[in-house]
């Protein structure tokens, strides 16, 4: 059992931004499919949670993303985003040897 605990305090920094990151992400993909029954300033309390959860990822992806673009799918283009960082910071991780590595399948 000292095994299982070692993996999750071992690579604490990796989990904490692949799961942040894909909270983030599910949840603006949430907010937009929600976005698409209810008007924006509606009182439901997950479509209220949905927008304090990611307001501050969509401010930072509408403050870079071009005017062309529709804000009704700014949380769609803020998901790509967050999947997009989830996936380079990975990477980031795995080439610093701070990411679990995919070895020593079942037998």
């Amino acid at each position: 059992m000292a095994a299982q605990s070692d993996f999750f305090w071992s690579y604490l920094p990796y989990w904490v931004v692949a799961y942040g990151l894909a909270i983030v992400g599910w949840t603006c993909i949430g907010r937009f499919l929600m976005s698409a029954f209810l008007p924006p300033d509606h009182p439901n309390y997950i479509f209220r949670w949905f927008r304090q959860l990611t307001g501050w990822a969509v401010w930072l992806t509408d403050f870079i993303t071009p005017r062309f673009v529709n804000p009704r799918f700014m949380p769609l283009v803020t998901a790509f985003w967050a999947f997009a960082l989830r996936y380079v910071a990975h990477f980031a991780f795995a080439v610093n040897g701070m990411a679990p590595a995919l070895n020593g399948g079942a037998s």
